[in-house]
């Protein structure tokens, strides 16, 4: 399977019909779905017949070049998760979202923040992105901590949507960042970011 993107540890390539046991056993880890569920595990049924699909459907709409990928690592081949850079379905192709999603084993090394790295340089170098958001919920510290680290700075605060009432935290609502790319090379530029850029 072709590389799509490689850091100092992780690989990134896209996922294919024959991986939805890899999205299965993620989603399933209470943990790992704590302020996206509540902790409840994505069906399997829905990861074969939606969510699935939908990822490798969206290799073909955005030329290959964007979408949600599969992350391992490069020293003997653990499945981490997976992130994301992608577009919203109807938004411009110049303005894609950041995402990330590990499993427990792969959780406080800096993965996500190296996956994070390697995407908005190839999104700002490569890809042609003028800007890159993510959102997560307010009381999520460790995934806020990741877009602050990348150079990414809050750009407000949003609603919590009806499905996610429930979930740990929700009466807090979300939070949106956001990095250009005439910040993000500002920022590589900058002595005092270029060593954590």
């Amino acid at each position: 399977m072709e590389t799509y993107l490689e850091t100092e540890r992780l690989a990134l390539r896209r996922f294919t019909a024959d991986d939805a046991d890899l999205l299965i056993e993620l989603d399933s880890d209470p943990a790992v779905m704590r302020y996206l569920t509540g902790g409840e595990a994505t069906a399997p049924e829905a990861v074969r017949a939606r969510h699935l699909p939908s990822i490798v459907d969206g290799y073909a709409k955005w030329g290959g070049e964007l979408g949600l990928f599969a992350a391992y690592e490069r020293d003997g081949g653990a499945f981490v998760g997976w992130f994301c850079l992608r577009p919203e379905p109807d938004g411009p192709r110049e303005e894609a979202e950041l995402g990330y999603r590990l499993r427990q084993p792969a959780w406080g090394r800096g993965y996500a923040t190296e996956g994070s790295r390697g995407l908005l340089h190839k999104g700002f170098t490569a890809l042609g992105l003028r800007m890159v958001w993510g959102e997560t919920m307010t009381v999520n510290r460790g995934s806020r901590a990741v877009m602050e680290k990348v150079g990414m700075t809050l750009a407000g605060a949003l609603p919590t949507p009806a499905s996610m009432a429930a979930v740990e935290g929700a009466e807090h609502g979300g939070v949106r960042y956001e990095i250009t790319r005439a910040q993000w090379l500002r920022r590589r530029q900058d002595p005092e970011t270029a060593l954590t850029s």
